[in-house]
């Protein structure tokens, strides 16, 4: 798109690739625009932070708590757990449209924590409360839950899966709302470290929960833990609300389905029109609109032709805008059809880091867990342990690798660009796969031998993992942020833990069509199967989501933004 001989004295700068991802929505849909400070994103991290401190405190230990306090069955408890979680993942994508189209992303959080709270002292008042939990087992008589304790726990469940999908779903841009946008190289690296750090809070909060959290409900009282969960999560909600004069706050924009349906529909209705010979460069025969205040437009780009049609202008000039659209709007849709490839890919990469809570704990249990000679590891703290390492990474990576990049790469550059990232993290689980694979071959030979494998060889292969989720989680974090139109920012960002939960539902599908057609290598004794040759299958499976992750990030065309200076808004 170039600009018009009536607007001539716009001043307009392109961007393209990462750098856009620094700019925000116009500043004429923000409530109170002012100089950014680090107060903002400060009081989202250290939120998030403790949010996922109160999240996980919930989530790690739920199948545990089902089992030995409400003593539900394991099939029970392993349903609705896999319910819990599918949902948890889920309602961010309806709180993000309901940020993004009328609530507005403060809003969203503010409503969405009434909930949260609300959930986590239900859920702290039925373990402390004797009528609403079952009496303690007798030797091995154990009282399954009434159904009215039942209904308690799982309505104060559901009440906190509402709660966090809509915190989720509408913090991390509401946090990146906070920075300029000026779209300079220096505002740039402000915001892909605020990224990184975002995902380091969520797992150092993983970790506390995993460790103390966890001690404390198992050792001390279940009523302590979820009680620090629900006192975090108010000193969260203490923290943001007290932090709201410092907030940049952006309006929201009205529902974006609209638009995409409005595309949908004019470009059917002109599918037998001509697109002009200058669409192709640049765009500037086709339909804009330049509205006072508004400082962010989509250039026109190449490819998907018959989307461009909807922004064709008729010869009559009385077309209603069910009948064509701007160039802007078109591109919005361009870019989702460009995203939809590429999410997909990120289904299958989560499915493979499924494999770090499931195979890899059963791997473990089959293995000596004493390290130093003495000491004894609990099988499920090594999740701690790649918790652990990936704060490591996550340091590695902010400090080392990307002002390496930055230094060895084109001059101006941000170093890696997010689609190079997330190649990288998808080659590294690949890797991971394969050394999983390697260890178990070399356990059963040991055992085959009379000897125990120790644990402390599952290392590398939880160190590629966290190195491979650093990469990928925060680039994807980024990515589906700086690509998304901007009044889809919330719903796009959402999209990361959709990934992750149909992730959750490819493994399950994955484990059944192995144990049907090759029930030898996931036998109930490991001694006696092959875990090894089920590790290769997802090795095999991750490179080749890899190699077409590539051919996709190849031809990926970034999302381009012109930006208008203020003074043209008046000419």
């Amino acid at each position: 798109m170039t600009p018009s001989a009536s607007n001539g004295k716009e001043m307009t700068k392109l961007e393209s690739g990462d750098a856009s991802s620094s700019s925000s929505s116009s500043t004429a849909t923000m409530r109170n625009p002012r100089r950014f400070t680090w107060t903002g994103p400060a009081i989202v991290l250290g939120f998030e932070l403790l949010e996922s401190i109160a999240f996980s405190g919930v989530a790690l230990n739920l199948v545990v708590y089902l089992g030995t306090v409400l003593h539900g069955t394991t099939a029970f408890n392993a349903a609705h757990v896999d319910t819990w979680n599918g949902t948890t993942f889920i309602v961010p994508v309806i709180g993000a449209f309901l940020a993004d189209s009328c609530w507005g992303k403060y809003n969203t959080i503010v409503a969405s924590l009434l909930f949260y709270l609300a959930g986590l002292v239900l859920l702290t008042l039925s373990a402390g409360i004797s009528p609403l939990r079952p009496a303690s087992c007798e030797g091995i008589s154990c009282p399954q839950a009434t159904g009215k304790q039942f209904s308690v726990f799982f309505a104060a469940l559901y009440l906190t899966s509402i709660g966090t999908g809509g915190v989720k779903s509408a913090l991390l841009p509401f946090g990146a709302e906070q920075y300029d946008v000026d779209g300079t190289p220096e505002e740039a690296l402000r915001k892909q470290s605020f990224f990184t750090w975002f995902f380091g809070a969520i797992n150092l909060g993983i970790f506390v929960a995993g460790t103390l959290v966890s001690w404390l409900q198992q050792n001390v009282s279940w009523a302590l833990g979820f009680g620090v969960s629900a006192l975090c999560l108010l000193l969260a909600a203490v923290g943001f609300l007290a932090g709201t004069p410092w907030y940049r706050m952006q309006r929201p924009t009205g529902s974006p389905l609209k638009d995409i349906l409005r595309v949908m529909v004019a470009s059917v209705r002109k599918r037998k029109a001509k697109l002009p010979a200058a669409a192709g460069h640049g765009g500037a025969v086709l339909h804009e609109v330049a509205e006072d205040g508004d400082l962010q437009k989509l250039a026109h780009t190449k490819g998907l032709g018959c989307l461009d049609k909807a922004a064709v202008k008729g010869g009559d000039g009385k077309e209603g805008p069910w009948d064509l659209c701007t160039v802007s709007e078109v591109e919005g849709v361009k870019i989702l059809a460009r995203m939809a490839p590429i999410w997909l890919t990120c289904v299958l990469y989560a499915a493979s880091l499924g494999q770090m809570t499931t195979t890899f704990i059963q791997q473990g249990m089959a293995m000596d867990n004493k390290v130093f000679g003495r000491l004894k590891v609990p099988v499920a703290s090594m999740v701690s342990v790649e918790v652990a390492f990936m704060l490591l990474w996550v340091l590695l990576h902010d400090t080392v690798i990307m002002p390496l990049a930055r230094r060895w790469g084109p001059a101006g550059s941000a170093g890696l660009t997010q689609l190079q990232r997330m190649g990288v993290g998808r080659f590294l689980v690949v890797v991971a796969m394969g050394t999983a694979a390697l260890v178990e071959r070399r356990r059963l030979h040991n055992f085959a031998a009379g000897r125990m494998m120790g644990i402390a060889w599952q290392v590398p292969q939880f160190v590629l993992v966290a190195g491979s989720d650093v990469f990928c989680g925060i680039a994807q974090l980024e990515f589906f942020y700086g690509e998304a139109p901007a009044s889809m920012r919330s719903i796009c960002s959402a999209l990361s833990f959709l990934a992750l939960s149909l992730g959750f539902y490819v493994n399950t599908a994955v484990v059944t069509a192995v144990s049907h057609l090759r029930p030898g290598w996931l036998a109930p004794d490991l001694n006696a199967g092959h875990l090894d040759y089920y590790f290769w299958l997802w090795a095999v499976i991750g490179a080749g989501n890899l190699l077409l992750y590539m051919l996709l990030a190849a031809r990926y065309t970034t999302k381009q933004v012109v930006l208008h200076s203020p003074s043209s808004s008046s000419t």
